[in-house]
C-alpha cells in the first residue's frame, strides 16, 4: 500500500480482500450523469478489487450506420440502450458503470483508485465530431464519424492506410459523486468530483486520487478510449469499450480539494474551468498546494520548481469546463 500523496490514517485491505465482476446492465449503469442520491449497484471494502465492464457511448442504430456489422454491436450496448429508461438518462451522454460505494466513506476522505489494467473490449473504434460539438466548429459546420479497426495484438489503431496510431487504453470518465447541493450533475463537464477528465495520463500503472463528497464515494466509470491526443479536440477520442481491473483504498480524514493523479514516474495535478486560463490557475495551486504540504516546500520554491521543470498541458478543451493538468517527474525528488 502506497503512501506517496497523504500521510494519515488508510482504511486497511482487509485479510480477506475480494475480486468483484461488474457488468454493464440496464440494472448497474448511470446514463449521463454523477448523483449523490444515486443508489450503488455494488458495496466494497477498502483494498477490494472490481473487474469493471464499460461501453462506449454510441447508439447501436448509429454504429450501425456507420459500417460496424449488426452481429458486431454488443450485447450489452443493445440492452443498455433497450433497457434503461429516458427519465433515468442525461443529462449527459456518457454510459457509466456504477456507481460502486466503498465501505466507511464519507465526505472529508479520500479515495484511491489503483488503475491495475485495461483491456480492450472490442476489435474497433469510432470518432467522431459536428452537432455544434468540438473547438473548431465554424470550420465543420457539419458531422462525421469514423469506424477505426483496433489491432489488439499489435496495439495499434489502422486509422487510414499508412497512419497506425498507437493504442493506450484509458476511461475518459472516472470520478465519485459530487457534492448533493450539485445534484443530478452531468457527465460532460469535468469537475471536484472527477468525470470525465479525458486525461489520457490515466492509463494502467497510474492512481487517482479523488476527494469524497458523499457517503460511500459512489464511484462511477466509463467513456472508454483506445487512444487520444491531448485536447481531444474534434470532441471524442478513439471510443470504445473496455474492461478496467481497479483496486480502492479509502484514507480516512484526507481531504483533498481536488483530483489528482500519480503515474510511476510523475505526480499529476489537475484543473477544471469553462476558462482556460482558470483552468490553470487552478490545476497550478493544486500542484503548489502539494508541494508545500507533501513535500514541504515553501510556497516560494514550489512556484519556481513549477515553472522551470513543470510541464503544464491542456487535457482537453471540448467538455464545457477545460482541463488542464501540471507534470513534475519524481526524479527530481530522488534525494529526498
Amino acid at each position: 500500500m502506497r503512501l506517496l500523496l497523504f500521510v494519515g490514517l488508510i482504511v486497511a485491505a482487509p485479510v480477506s480482500a475480494k475480486t468483484y465482476d461488474l457488468p454493464a446492465t440496464p440494472q448497474t449503469v448511470a446514463w449521463g450523469h454523477y448523483d449523490a442520491t444515486d443508489k450503488p449497484v455494488l458495496t466494497i471494502r477498502s483494498g477490494d478489487t472490481v473487474i469493471v465492464h464499460t461501453l462506449l457511448t454510441s447508439s447501436p442504430a448509429r454504429l450501425e450506420k456507420a459500417g460496424v456489422a449488426p452481429q458486431d454491436v454488443e450485447p450489452a450496448l443493445r440492452a443498455v440502450f433497450d433497457g434503461v429508461p429516458a427519465a433515468s438518462r442525461g443529462p449527459g451522454g456518457h454510459i457509466l458503470t456504477g456507481p460502486i460505494a466503498i465501505e466507511g466513506a464519507e465526505p472529508g476522505d479520500t479515495l484511491e483508485v489503483q488503475i491495475r489494467k485495461i483491456d480492450l473490449a472490442i476489435p474497433y473504434a469510432y470518432n467522431a465530431f459536428g452537432y455544434g460539438a468540438g473547438f473548431l466548429t465554424d470550420d465543420f459546420p457539419y458531422s462525421r464519424i469514423k469506424i477505426v479497426p483496433l489491432d489488439k495484438a499489435r496495439m495499434v489503431a489502422a486509422f487510414a492506410p499508412g497512419i497506425a496510431v498507437p493504442l493506450h487504453p484509458f476511461f475518459g470518465s472516472m470520478g465519485v459523486a459530487p457534492p448533493p447541493a450539485f445534484g443530478r450533475y452531468d457527465s460532460a463537464p469535468p469537475s471536484i468530483h472527477g468525470g470525465n477528465m479525458d486525461d489520457k495520463a490515466l492509463v494502467a500503472g497510474t492512481t487517482l486520487f479523488l476527494p469524497v463528497h458523499a457517503t460511500g464515494a459512489l464511484f462511477q466509470v466509463g467513456d472508454g478510449h483506445a487512444a487520444q491526443g491531448n485536447g481531444e479536440v474534434d470532441i471524442t477520442a478513439l471510443e470504445t469499450s473496455l474492461v478496467g481491473t481497479l483496486e480502492f483504498v479509502l484514507h480516512k480524514g484526507e481531504k483533498t480539494p481536488y483530483p489528482r493523479a500519480e503515474t510511476p514516474d510523475a505526480y499529476i495535478a489537475m484543473g477544471f474551468d469553462d476558462d482556460l486560463s482558470n483552468a490553470t490557475r487552478k490545476a497550478l495551486r493544486n500542484m503548489l498546494d502539494f508541494l508545500v504540504s507533501v513535500k514541504g516546500m515553501s510556497r516560494d520554491d514550489a512556484y519556481m520548481l513549477m515553472s522551470v521543470a513543470g510541464d503544464v498541458e491542456i487535457t482537453e478543451l471540448v467538455d464545457r469546463n477545460k482541463g488542464v493538468h501540471v507534470v513534475l517527474k519524481k526524479a527530481l525528488f530522488q534525494a529526498q
